[in-house]
This record gives structure tokens, C-alpha cells and sequence, in this order.
């Protein structure tokens, strides 16, 4: 059985001042660059307590939320009787393993990617649970020197090269890829560029 890396964390993981902030920017980054509409089906990927979900919840119909971690699910199953969407969890990794039975208009997701070992797979296999025409939009940071990260959390990747990360995306199928600048992550230890990267599964 994976270890959940936020098991410790998940309790009070909302209240950390500096992540409510760059979750917001995140989600502003996302609203105004992605054509998202009130009867949207979104897929947040790495949900985990529900940040993301909870921001982007007003604008969409439904919300599938997944995430490895059942600390981090549990957390987000206490907020959804107050979110103004259609909620679903899914307890899982979506790395490996059957994928869930659906299809979405668009994927969003916010600090996820740097634990994911595979990228260039995850993306293919993203691409899959997407309508034609529906996008995905990934926050993370740019490159840094592993100071990010002062705790166990799975980490896999320092950060990324923004060119790879278009290279990787468009490899897997999606077409009009972009990536601009998203916010930057202030912490005590060090400022830290984030980007949000996107792109659309073909229509054919």
C-alpha cells in the first residue's frame, strides 16, 4: 500500500496563509485563460483538501475531485455540502490502474504534477477523460533547487522546464498548448515562479 504522504497534514492544511494565496491566484489564472462555463462536468486532479474545488466550484455544474490521499479526501468530504456544484471523490491514482469511467469538459489542477513520477504518461492517459474540444489546465512551479519542499510529501520532480513541459504535453495529443506565468509562491526559505500550463484534446 502507497504511504499518504499528507496523512499529518491534512488537518489545518487550509490554514496555511501563504498556500490560500497562491491557491487564489491559481484559480484566477485558470478562470481567465480557460473558456469555463456554468455547465461544465471539471475533473480537479490531486484535489486533496479541495482548494482548487472549492474556488472553482461557483463557476462550473459538477466537479469529479480525485486524489491518492484518504486524509486528504476525508477532508474534502466534510466540505461538500457547501459547495455550490455537483460533487463526486474519487479515492485513487490515476498513474496506474484502471481509469474511471467518465468523460470531462476540462481538467484542472494546481501543484500536483511535481509528485507525479511519469508525466508524459499521466498526460496521455488524462487526455483519455476528455471530451473532444475539453482542456486541461496544470499549475506548478518552474525549476528550483529543492528548498520548495521541507517536509516528505512524495516529491518527484524539482520544479520543471517550461519547454519541456509543452514538449511532454503536445507529445500526448493536445493541441493549442500554452504556458504562462501563474503566480509566485512566496515562502520564508525563498520565492518560487508558478505556471499554468494548458492545452485541448483534439476535436477529431
Amino acid at each position: 500500500m502507497k504511504k499518504d504522504h499528507f496523512a499529518a497534514r491534512a488537518t489545518g492544511y487550509d490554514e496555511t496563509v501563504y498556500r490560500l494565496r497562491y491557491v487564489d491566484e491559481m484559480a484566477e489564472a485558470i478562470r481567465r485563460h480557460l473558456p469555463i462555463s456554468n455547465t461544465m462536468h471539471l475533473l480537479d486532479f490531486g484535489a486533496g483538501t479541495g482548494l482548487l474545488t472549492e474556488r472553482i466550484a461557483p463557476e462550473v455544474s459538477e466537479i469529479t475531485a480525485v486524489d491518492i490521499s484518504p486524509s486528504m479526501i476525508s477532508q474534502l468530504q466534510e466540505k461538500s455540502h457547501s459547495l455550490p456544484c455537483r460533487l463526486s471523490l474519487i479515492q485513487q491514482d490515476l498513474c496506474r490502474g484502471e481509469l474511471p469511467e467518465i468523460r470531462v469538459d476540462g481538467i484542472v489542477s494546481t501543484m500536483t504534477l511535481h509528485h507525479i513520477e511519469d508525466v508524459p504518461a499521466l498526460f496521455r492517459r488524462l487526455l483519455t477523460l476528455l471530451e473532444p474540444g475539453g482542456f486541461a489546465a496544470f499549475c506548478d512551479i518552474d525549476t528550483e533547487d529543492g528548498s520548495f519542499h521541507t517536509l516528505d510529501t512524495g516529491v518527484k520532480h524539482l520544479g520543471f522546464d517550461r519547454e519541456k513541459m509543452v514538449q511532454w504535453m503536445k507529445e500526448a495529443g493536445f493541441e493549442n498548448v500554452e504556458i504562462r506565468d501563474a503566480t509566485v509562491i512566496r515562502k520564508p526559505q525563498g520565492d518560487y515562479p508558478a505556471f499554468l500550463l494548458s492545452g485541448y484534446r483534439p476535436q477529431n
